[in-house]
């Protein structure tokens, strides 16, 4: 099983705001109802499902007007 996330762009270290967002989960049975998550929660998770969390990287854009080309 893989959980997916990228980090916010609005999130910074010491804020004490979730800086994860989940993008996506592969195989398993597992429900996530969180939309931003903290490190401490996505390692907490992946240790009781055996999860591997794959962390996705940004491509620094992330303004509204651009869209990305993937």
């Amino acid at each position: 099983m893989k959980i997916f996330v990228r980090e916010r762009m609005r999130s910074e270290e010491g804020t004490k705001k979730p800086r994860f967002r989940v993008v996506g989960v592969q195989g398993g049975d597992l429900k996530i109802y969180a939309k931003r998550i903290r490190k401490c929660e996505l390692n907490e998770l992946a240790k009781h499902t055996g999860a591997e969390i794959v962390y996705i990287t940004r491509d620094g854009e992330g303004s509204e007007g651009k869209r990305a080309a993937c």
